[in-house]
């Protein structure tokens, strides 16, 4: 579904990305581990079109995109709900979410529709409906981020550290979340540095390190691998 070949992204003089391959297929939830600073959110930025590649080719669903501009890229189905969630805070959560299908704002069918999806999946949300995004919690602003990214109808969904500064009871409900969206058909790149719970639902793994990838393997491979333990799940 969507492949990287040698791709290498520069800011400035400094190399982000090195040499990056990977593929991921239709229907994985393939998770990219990594310490601040590993290249994971340049990783996503580069797959959005944010930012420019200088080798190398990105195709998905066998079509070269790292040309195209990020509204293309949404429009053909790649999306990600970023790091930080970047929500509009003094707009309601209805305003925050009718962006989200802001690319698809024709379809007035299809949006309402995508949007009674995203209340049955998070209830909380059509409660606050009303009330400004700044008002939420953190995890109901998490909650937030997701179901903007999924009013794009997106075919795969990139989740940028989605349990970053969330209670542990409220990181658990967010994987049991991404799971169910998962289950629903759409592809996910998962960006984290909880590495046990990001791994324990996944189908397998890259870790990056300074840009690179430096193991990728099953989830099985991962969990066994003694480097992973030590630097990632503390064992």
């Amino acid at each position: 579904m969507l492949k990287l070949q040698h791709i290498d992204v520069f800011y400035g003089r400094f190399q982000a990305l090195k040499n990056v391959s990977m593929e991921i297929e239709q229907g994985e939830l393939v998770t990219i581990l990594g310490a601040n600073g590993a290249g994971k959110s340049t990783l996503f930025h580069t797959l959005s079109g944010l930012n420019k590649v200088s080798s190398g080719d990105i195709l998905f669903e066998d079509r070269k995109i790292h040309n195209m501009a990020p509204y293309k890229l949404v429009r053909a189905g790649i999306v990600q709900c970023a790091e930080g969630r970047k929500l509009f805070s003094e707009m309601s959560v209805f305003e925050n979410l009718k962006m989200g299908s802001y690319t698809r704002r024709s379809d007035k069918k299809a949006v309402q529709k995508q949007l009674d999806d995203i209340y049955a999946l998070f209830p909380i949300l059509f409660e606050k409906r009303k009330d400004a995004a700044g008002s939420l919690s953190g995890g109901q602003q998490q909650m937030l981020a997701i179901g903007r990214a999924l009013m794009a109808k997106p075919k795969i969904l990139m989740l940028d550290e989605p349990s970053l500064g969330l209670a542990p009871l409220i990181v658990d409900q967010m994987f049991k979340v991404i799971q169910e969206i998962h289950k629903h058909g759409t592809t996910v790149l998962l960006a984290e540095q909880n590495a046990h719970a990001a791994l324990s639902i996944s189908t397998r793994g890259y870790v990056m390190e300074n840009g690179q990838i430096v193991m990728q393997g099953t989830k099985k491979e991962l969990f066994d691998n003694d480097e992973v333990k030590r630097a990632y799940i503390g064992a």
